[in-house]
């Protein structure tokens, strides 16, 4: 199997707020980990593939919406296999990979 690749701006061209509560249009980083980011990690894992972010063609994110993908997803699985499976492109704002790796390395399990 090939990696799998998943486009943010295919989710939205406005990455919005943290939560899915915080409004029917938000756009949250909790809804696109969930119901976009996660099924395909997953599959990724399984299939012993990289999982590619593409994080180009939006018009830009809130350091929440990021610490609520990607520390969600770490809170929710393992570090090891995230920082592993994950990869990113972001030709447009390449410092959002170093801010994702951090916001990966500082999340902390919640279970």
């Amino acid at each position: 199997m090939d990696n799998i690749k998943i486009k943010v701006s295919e989710f939205s061209i406005v990455p919005g707020s943290r939560k899915r509560d915080e409004g029917k249009s938000a756009h949250s980083g909790e809804e696109f980990r969930i119901d976009y980011l996660i099924p395909k990690y997953l599959d990724a894992l399984e299939h012993n593939v990289k999982l590619i972010v593409d994080l180009d063609g939006t018009i830009g994110y809130g350091t929440s919406w990021l610490e609520e993908v990607f520390g969600g997803l770490v809170r929710a699985y393992n570090k090891e296999d995230v920082k592993k499976t994950l990869d990113f492109i972001s030709n447009e704002e390449p410092y959002l990979i170093d801010d994702i790796k951090h916001y990966i390395e500082d999340a902390t399990k919640t279970k």
